[in-house]
């Protein structure tokens, strides 16, 4: 167990985690909203962002959740690999919004601020903004896209 945990922690040091990671840090500190919480509430909205920058991989991730994707445009795969995870965090009882753990329209620009801040955040596919990480918190603030 001792030697998964130490590969899993090397993994992350030399690839980093991405902006879910270093949104959902603040989330912890501010709220102490539990981190996987904070990362399944987040999840979808940060893969939409990246869909663009994803190639095929959210192909095979609607795949293993149990989407058929034969058919599919790359655009319908990705479209379904995030509703798929949303469907997920549905199903295990995730809350759907980040008002629901307590988040405030208010404190956005200092959680935009801190999560871009993140040493976590440069492993992102895509390159994030503060206005951008500022639009995402506002969107899982109020939308569920279930």
């Amino acid at each position: 167990m001792a030697l998964g945990q130490y590969v899993a922690g090397m993994g992350f040091s030399n690839v980093g985690l991405g902006l879910v990671h270093g949104m959902a840090h603040p989330l912890g500190a501010f709220y102490n909203t539990p981190h996987g919480v904070a990362n399944a509430i987040l999840l979808p909205h940060v893969m939409r962002y990246n869909a663009d920058f994803t190639g095929e991989k959210y192909r095979d991730i609607a795949r293993v959740m149990g989407v058929k994707v034969e058919g599919m445009s790359l655009e319908e795969a990705r479209n379904a690999a995030v509703e798929a995870v949303f469907a997920l965090n549905r199903d295990v009882g995730i809350p759907p919004h980040l008002r629901d753990v307590g988040v405030r329209k208010e404190d956005i620009p200092a959680l935009a601020q801190a999560a871009l801040d993140d040493v976590c955040t440069g492993g992102n596919p895509r390159e994030a903004t503060l206005e951008d990480i500022v639009e995402l918190y506002h969107t899982g603030l109020v939308n569920a896209l279930m």
